[in-house]
């Protein structure tokens, strides 16, 4: 009885490393795609600037997303391993695979390793700058981010904002080797500063998750007020940096100052108005409609050119 026990265990396990479903959340698509989306938009802005037509690219371009998309996956995977003792205790990550008992958690750590090592041979073969922006976007998620700074300090969304400002860079370098080109400084300075405003408000909307996990996230350390204040001081500064863009496209430069005075206006408005909690949910759903609709003009741009 026992030995058959044994077997269906192990059959059950093989199921699920099988299942698309339970690897889709090793993986964290969601992030995948987002991240994805922000390579594409560097990549094409790198084809605008560099005078390149979109389909005489095409293979490149399959490379530069398959490599940008096992990359970012076997990041999230190792953090899913790294992350299992934490994400136990918080509501909305305790269902995991690494956690509820899906799988064997080395099976994450080991699958998120091959899963970098191929992505970043896919962009070496495209450029060997776009590997080197690839590797050091999972560094920088991994090491400094969720090993060193996650568990210790407030500034940890710094931090993992450097690591999420990577993807537009990987785009562009697999174009252009010059990642100090105003547009790529532009794309970098953009996701930088758009990442704090967007995570305080997930943190703000979890804040007992994050306190139960003993995560120092800002609204738990400082308060929810302080939160609500630095997340309109980035925006002020996101704002102002608009104009980065200038030189290449005053359309951008418009929709960008836009948005985000309309994300801005929003916070203010709703400062002292709305709870806390609508406050961060409505500042959290403006923020994804901010830059998705910036990532996709700078595509159609592209196109249009």
């Amino acid at each position: 009885m026992k030995n058959s026990e044994v077997i269906t265990k192990d059959s059950l396990s093989m199921k699920h490393y099988l299942s698309w479903k339970v690897i889709s959340a090793i993986i964290k698509t969601g992030i995948i795609k987002s991240n994805v989306m922000g390579m594409l938009a560097g990549l094409c802005l790198a084809l605008y600037a560099n005078d390149l037509s979109f389909f005489e690219q095409i293979p490149m371009i399959i490379l530069a997303l398959v490599g940008t998309s096992l990359v970012v996956g076997g990041s999230g995977a190792i953090n899913n391993f790294y992350d299992r003792d934490i994400d136990m205790v918080m509501t909305r990550t305790m269902d995991r695979p690494t956690v509820d008992g899906s799988i064997n958690p080395k099976f994450a750590l080991w699958l998120g390793i091959l899963l970098v090592a191929s992505g970043i041979g896919f962009l070496w073969i495209v450029s060997q700058m776009a590997a080197l922006m690839g590797f050091l976007g999972f560094f920088l998620y991994v090491f400094p981010y969720t090993m060193l700074t996650k568990r210790t300090t407030i500034y940890n969304t710094e931090v993992g904002s450097l690591s999420g400002a990577i993807p537009p860079i990987i785009g562009w370098a697999a174009v252009s080797s010059d990642i100090f080109h105003p547009i790529a400084i532009g794309l970098f300075v953009l996701m930088f500063l758009w990442q704090p405003p967007h995570f305080y408000a997930i943190a703000i909307r979890r804040l007992e998750e994050y306190r139960a996990a003993g995560v120092p996230m800002l609204p738990v350390v400082k308060g929810i007020h302080r939160t609500k204040v630095q997340t309109i001081a980035y925006l002020v500064v996101l704002l102002m940096s608009s104009f980065l863009f200038w030189p290449f496209s005053k359309i951008i430069v418009f929709t960008m100052f836009g948005l985000t005075l309309i994300w801005l206006l929003v916070g203010l408005v709703g400062f002292n108005k709305m709870k806390d909690t609508k406050w961060a949910t409505v500042m959290f759903v403006v923020s994804l409609n901010h830059l998705t609709i910036l990532f996709v003009l700078m595509i159609v741009i592209s196109f249009i050119k």
